[in-house]
Parts: structure tokens; sequence; C-alpha cells
């Protein structure tokens, strides 16, 4: 999810007391005044994945994960997986796909609609925000699957996928490895569904005037860059560009870093970010605790971490949207302080609607950064019929 968006009150700008902040891991700011926020830390580690025959991953979430072709098996796996959470359900179909010949890129299908359905509605891709990964869709993945196929990918330097060290992410390379996906991997044209800087991953794809497998975009709360630096034309970002820079500096320094993503990655830290950024409470569960924490202890994560929160922004929104044709669902959660509804980013998305025939725009009331996991009932009362329409 997208920590990297908020910015902080111009009254509460003292150097020194963000300096005792940053010591503490609250780097990243609110557009909300007076509420500091503490950054989640973004990578899974690589899962020990159980080996499957290859018809394993396509079986449906109603149906055992098929070892061989023997009913005593079956039905022994079928009554295993019963007792199964959602993430391991998901962990256990995990697959992995090369990307350009050196990258292990972690992804997921998965399907419990007939064959017929799937031959007449496009393919969806799950694409997560910062600090998270496929598991963040368990609460949408079973439902969206009783009609759709649905696919989630783990980007480069998120959860299982791998985490180069030294490499420098930007947002163009997520996008690149998302046109990639589809056009080696589910070779359909399919709707795009991302969430923060995974929203703004799937715009900068779509966008490409050469694609030709983006059927739609799905953009819950979509995020203005990769990190603070991206909403240049808002004045406390301008106020806060200094700071911002010293920070870049100080995470450069590998001790600096590596002492500040360790209290990040604290579980208390990690509740308390996320109490902050979910509207609804009861979401906030161990699981989804865990589901940020578990990434941060695999190599390479504090490099990635470093390099997203430091790097360029990458390509504003503003610019890319209006040329963008197809039709676009905007789900935005009334409650974000990191993009808010009332801020930048959120007035521009909720100016297009009057202005761009293919985009529509739900305010989702009570609902914070990560709408599909924060109310996914709500996210799917409005989803679902968008889908069914195209």
């Amino acid at each position: 999810m997208a920590v990297i968006s908020a910015v902080h009150s111009v009254s509460s700008l003292h150097l020194q007391s963000h300096l005792q902040r940053l010591n503490n891991g609250e780097f990243f700011f609110s557009t909300r005044p007076r509420k500091m926020k503490v950054p989640l830390p973004c990578h899974h580690h690589h899962h020990q994945r159980p080996i499957y025959s290859s018809n394993a991953f396509g079986c449906s979430d109603r149906t055992s994960i098929i070892i061989n072709s023997t009913s005593g098996s079956s039905t022994a796996t079928s009554a295993a997986e019963g007792s199964l959470s959602e993430v391991e359900k998901i962990k256990q179909r995990f697959r992995t796909w090369q990307w350009k010949g050196q990258y292990s890129i972690n992804y997921f299908v998965s399907s419990d609609s007939p064959q017929q359905l799937q031959a007449n509605h496009p393919p969806l891709l799950l694409v997560h925000g910062f600090g998270a990964s496929i598991p963040h869709w368990r609460r949408n993945i079973k439902i969206l699957a009783q009609n759709y196929t649905v696919y989630a990918i783990d980007l480069l330097g998120f959860g299982a996928s791998d985490k180069p060290p030294g490499f420098q992410y930007t947002m163009e390379t997520w996008a690149q490895l998302i046109l990639d996906f589809l056009n080696e991997v589910i070779q359909k044209p399919t709707v795009l569904i991302g969430n923060s800087v995974g929203s703004l991953a799937c715009l900068i794809a779509a966008s490409d005037s050469n694609q030709t497998l983006v059927r739609g975009i799905v953009l819950l709360n979509c995020a203005g860059g990769m990190n603070n630096k991206a909403i240049v034309d808002d004045w406390r970002i301008k106020l806060l560009l200094p700071l911002l820079w010293l920070i870049d500096f100080l995470l450069k320094q590998k001790g600096i870093a590596s002492a500040i993503f360790e209290r990040v990655k604290q579980r208390e830290n990690l509740r308390n970010v996320l109490s902050s950024v979910y509207g609804n409470k009861e979401s906030v569960d161990e699981e989804l605790v865990e589901i940020i924490r578990e990434p941060a202890d695999a190599p390479g994560a504090l490099d990635a971490f470093v390099s997203i929160v430091t790097g360029p922004p990458g390509p504003n929104p503003v610019v890319l949207m209006p040329n963008i044709s197809l039709p676009v669902l905007l789900l935005w959660g009334d409650e974000d302080p990191f993009t808010p509804i009332d801020g930048p980013v959120g007035k521009y998305f909720s100016s297009l609607p009057s202005q761009q025939e293919n985009v529509k725009l739900f305010l989702l009331e009570g609902v914070g950064h990560c709408p599909h996991d924060d109310r996914p009932d709500l996210v799917h009362e409005k989803l679902l019929p968008w889908l069914a329409s195209l």
C-alpha cells in the first residue's frame, strides 16, 4: 500500500522533531493535520512452495488441489484444503514466471467459473500497492473467481518475487512488467485492477500506445507517484522538499536505513499504521499484519525499500489520464489519509467523470486507502456490475 504519498501539515514542521520522528521510523507525512504515519515495509520473503502437478494451479477454491489422479488422494487433499485460511490456499497456488530471463516473478491464477463464462468474460489482473503482495487480495479473489479468471502478481521487489541487489526501481519498470505479463502469460485482453502505486503502474501500462491487451482499468485510491516527491503542485510538498531530500540522503546511509527499517517492521508499528489508514478497524487483524510484516526479512528487502522511497516519483496521472480511452472505474475511500479525495490527486480524479465519458467514480464512505481489503463488500457492490457491463 502506498505509504509514501502522504504529506504532513506545515503547522507541525519543525526539523528537530521530524528528525526525532525519523529516528522512530516515522518519516511519511499525511495531508491530514497532526497525524504522523509509520511507513509499511514492502517485501515478502520467498515462500517454500509445495510442488504440484500442472492442473493443481487451475483448480477452484471449492475443489481439491490435485496431486495425482487417484480419488483417495483427491479426497484427502480436499479435506486438508478445507482447514486452510484463504491466505494459505492462495500461497499453495503460487506460480513462478521468469521475466526478461533473469527475474523470478511470483504470481497466482484461479477461477471457479465455468469454462463458458471464462470464455465470455475478460480475465482480471490484480496489482497490489506499496508494502503489500498477492495475499492482500485474499478477500476478493474468491468472489471474483466465480465469474472470471483471476490473476494476481507480486511486482518486482515485493512479496515472493525477486528483489535483486542494487536494482533501481521505477514506476515505468513495474508498468513494463505488467505489459510483459499480459503478453507472455495471460495472452488475452485483460482488466487491470490496482491499488495505490499498483493503480499507477496499471495506468502507465494502459497508456502505452503499443499495448493491445488492456480491456479496462480499475483504480483503487490511485497514487500520485512512487513516493512523496510526486505531488509537486501541493504547496505543502514544496515546503517539505528540503526535508524529503534530507530523508533521501539519510536513507542512503546503510546503517541509518537499516535502523529505520528494523523499527518500521515491528509488529506494533505496523498495526498502528494499518489502523490509521483503514476505515474499518475490524479488517486490521493479525493476518493482515503478517501479510505486511512477513516480507521484511527477505534478502534485498531493505535495498528495495530504500530504492523505492528515494527514487524518482514517475509519471503523473494527471498527464496520463487524458490519453486513456479505455473504460475506467475509480473507487475511492473517503477516509484515505495518504491520497485523500480533497488532496491534489483526489480532486483531479474526482473531476474526471464530468470530463471523460469513459470514467466512472464511486466514493466509498468510511473507507481508507485500501478499499478492496478495508470494505470488500462495498468494492464488490460497484466493481461486479461494472465488470459485467464490459
